[in-house]
């Protein structure tokens, strides 16, 4: 009983970082209707940017993890403006391409700024809570509170605000959103800010546990892409439920079988859902 309830608070705190990385590449997509590959690599430069606050610079972890997401907006705002935006029209395949080469271009500078030893974070929150014989470190309750207040948060903005009317507008019909008067190109923008903030708290909140290193979105943004495609494409409640339901197929997958076959349990549960609803969980059927 205590292995099944560590796991699951495990596969939580691991789902809330997976549903904060599909988020971001569910907004991309929902709006550019072109999926970012580069999203994993954005993940990692959060990590590192944290990093970098915290060790080199002496900011407090919570600042540095402000610094890391606005820094990373400004970047996404530019990746947007100088790679995506002019594609926008093009076949997918020139935004695969250009994407591959943002990802060797990113990983490139970040071996050349970091190296390639693993870098591990100072301690942040060594307090710790016993639940029924479970041991849960203060760092996995502030991921999930904190994925929680920024879901919310997420939504809230797109609910009640201007800007996230747009946004709306824009993912349900771009030429409408033209004919009305909306600033497409700043839309367009706002969301690549969002979205690369968002990875950079993810990988922000969760480098304290584990490892900083060059290739540590690899994983996560092949995880994101099988979840925005379980959750249905372009579907927000699809990327946080599908977020969770990886997190913990993960966790208890890899507590009661075999970390090798994580990979292997996502995938039969993505092939399962789309052989009963080829749109995914929450996507919407074409007519």
């Amino acid at each position: 009983m205590s292995l099944l309830l560590q796991q699951t608070i495990n596969g939580i705190m691991v789902g809330s970082v997976y549903a904060l990385v599909a988020l971001g590449l569910t907004l991309e997509y929902g709006i550019l209707n072109i999926p970012n590959f580069a999203h994993g690599v954005l993940y990692t430069a959060g990590a590192y940017l944290t990093f970098l606050a915290v060790v080199s610079l002496g900011f407090n972890y919570w600042i540095a993890i402000l610094f890391a997401m606005a820094a990373l907006a400004i970047i996404g705002m530019i990746m947007h403006w100088l790679v995506y935006h002019p594609l926008v029209d093009a076949p997918h395949l020139n935004s695969f391409i250009a994407a591959i080469g943002l990802i060797f271009m990113f990983k490139a500078s970040m071996l050349l700024i970091w190296g390639t030893d693993f870098k591990r974070f100072p301690p942040t929150n060594d307090s710790v809570f016993n639940i029924m014989g479970t041991v849960i470190t203060t760092q996995r309750i502030l991921i999930v509170l904190i994925t929680a207040v920024l879901i919310v948060l997420l939504n809230l903005f797109i609910k009640k605000t201007i800007a996230g009317a747009t946004i709306e507008a824009l993912a349900q019909d771009r030429e409408g959103a033209l004919l009305v008067g909306i600033n497409v190109s700043r839309v367009e923008t706002m969301v690549f800010a969002v979205g690369s903030a968002l990875a950079a708290v993810a990988a922000a909140l969760i480098s304290p546990i584990f490892l900083v290193y060059n290739t540590m979105g690899d994983s996560v943004i092949l995880k994101a892409f099988v979840i925005i495609i379980l959750g249905g494409m372009g579907s927000i409640p699809g990327a946080i439920i599908g977020g969770y339901i990886i997190g913990l197929v993960e966790s208890l997958g890899g507590a009661y079988l075999s970390t090798d076959y994580n990979e292997i349990i996502a995938f039969a549960i993505l092939i399962g859902v789309l052989a009963f609803k080829p749109t995914g969980l929450f996507g919407a059927r074409s007519h």
